[in-house]
């Protein structure tokens, strides 16, 4: 007898071990500013912190903000060739720099403050050395628990080939152990010396052993003895994970080619578009938020106006037609950041050096300026400050024949920023275009208010690293 296996809720352990992580820093890093501060103050003056001084807080946040914005809080990621140590050190030198220019400025200095020449520097060098072992040994634990690391997939239909292909790419996930029916075969995937083979038939020897996490090809077929093998496992600690579900908890994204209809009809999420509390109170934000950032960023926007208009001849403003909500043309507008007649030869992918970019506009773009007229369609309904990119339809014609559940992006409103703006590089293909997806799907799936606030901050953190697309 057989029956179909589906994996419910679920297991948010991975996630919530990242999350961990990144909090025990953040928290180790508030002690060894205190400590750093503490320490120097005794030598300096045999004085004890007793936290009377503003500027401590404000010297406190400027540091664990500059830390934030370099990424220094997921210690195994790489950027620009600089790994995390490397970014404390950079981070650290600019806001000394800034703290010391502000005290200097404001005659702090010569007041009784806390934060002298003698005691904010040895403090912030101090506090840097703390901070760069910290990323170093938190590092090179995350990797020898991942060397550990073993999973069991059950199946090896297209989509659990395609899920490993991906799982083997990330070198820090560790190893695999696929178990195969008598008609399956992983041939492109044993090929890796990460990849062991078993039989599905011999699932009760393989639960016995410990195990990261179960994935399920689903729907599949087992026995109810297999599932009772599953849910033995379960029950002693192990996760069990669908597809899907692995691949938003492990790279925050949903892959379009290995969603089903089944998953999209019945999973969890996707309340966006069928709240309309969330809608309201979104596009509420939207409304308060555009005219602060319209009000703030005028003197900005005039600046740009003017070194458009030196830079080059034509229009200051360029305007396009995007798809938005429900697949509604509207026209966007931007900063002009090409030449006049950048199109001349027809609709093309806009590249990352893409030869039609004025020399104002590669400026423009790597600091997203040019996405700030974008503004108007916000006020005006057409889009939000946070949602899917919106495509041209051109694009959209050719994107929608090739990409499985395209269209699914278009049930939200489209946005200036959003996660696959700042989880992706920048892109200009069809397999852009499928990587980009998976993160909008992400985003629709688990819209909330804390992940558009993680979305503008780290919009910030891509602005201020000059990685605007």
């Amino acid at each position: 007898m057989t029956t179909t296996f589906a994996v419910g809720k679920k297991n948010k352990k991975l996630y919530q071990t990242h999350n961990i992580l990144s909090l025990l820093l953040l928290l180790g890093d508030i002690v060894g500013l205190f400590l750093s501060l503490s320490l120097c103050l005794w030598v300096r003056s045999r004085q004890s912190f007793n936290g009377s001084d503003p500027l401590i807080y404000l010297f406190f946040f400027l540091i664990l903000a500059g830390l934030y914005l370099a990424d220094t809080y997921h210690p195994d990621s790489q950027i620009a060739g600089l790994r995390a140590p490397s970014r404390i050190l950079v981070s650290n030198v600019v806001v000394g720099i800034i703290i010391a220019s502000l005290i200097y400025l404001t005659g702090a200095w010569g007041k009784e403050s806390v934060l002298k020449r003698g005691i904010l520097l040895p403090c912030l060098g101090i506090f840097t050395t703390w901070a760069m072992v910290s990323r170093i040994y938190v590092a090179n634990w995350a990797r020898s628990q991942a060397q550990h690391s073993r999973w069991l997939i059950l199946g090896a239909g297209k989509k659990a080939i395609l899920f490993g292909k991906t799982f083997l790419e990330r070198t820090s996930l560790g190893r695999l152990v696929v178990l195969v029916t008598a008609e399956q075969n992983i041939n492109e995937l044993a090929k890796s010396n990460r990849v062991a083979m078993g039989r599905l038939n011999d699932l009760s020897q393989w639960s016995q052993q410990p195990w990261s996490g179960v994935v399920v090809t689903t729907p599949m077929e087992l026995s109810d003895a297999q599932i009772q093998q599953l849910m033995q496992l379960r029950l002693s600690g192990v996760p069990i994970y669908g597809i899907p579900d692995i691949c938003e908890i492990l790279w925050y994204k949903l892959p379009s080619f290995l969603l089903q209809d089944n998953w999209l009809a019945f999973g969890a999420g996707f309340n966006l578009a069928a709240n309309s509390i969330s809608q309201k109170l979104k596009r509420l934000l939207d409304i308060i938020l555009a005219w602060l950032l319209f009000l703030f960023l005028s003197p900005l926007m005039l600046l740009t106006v003017l070194a458009i208009k030196l830079n080059s001849p034509g229009p200051v403003l360029y305007t396009q037609m995007r798809t938005g909500l429900e697949g509604k043309p509207f026209r966007v507008y931007k900063f002009r950041s090409m030449y006049q007649d950048a199109e001349k030869l027809g609709v093309q992918w806009a590249n990352e050096r893409d030869p039609r970019t004025t020399r104002v506009g590669r400026w423009l773009r790597l600091t997203r300026i040019d996405e700030l007229p974008q503004l108007l369609n916000v006020l005006w309904g057409e889009m939000s400050l946070i949602g899917p990119r919106p495509e041209r339809p051109e694009f959209d014609i050719k994107l929608r024949q090739e990409i499985p559940y395209y269209d699914l992006r278009y049930v939200v409103k489209p946005g200036i920023t959003g996660w696959a703006q700042v989880m992706y590089p920048y892109g200009a293909s069809v397999e852009d275009a499928y990587e980009k997806l998976a993160y909008d799907l992400y985003y629709i799936k688990n819209y909330s208010l804390a992940l558009d606030l993680a979305i503008v901050f780290k919009t910030i953190r891509v602005v201020l690293l000059g990685k605007g697309r």
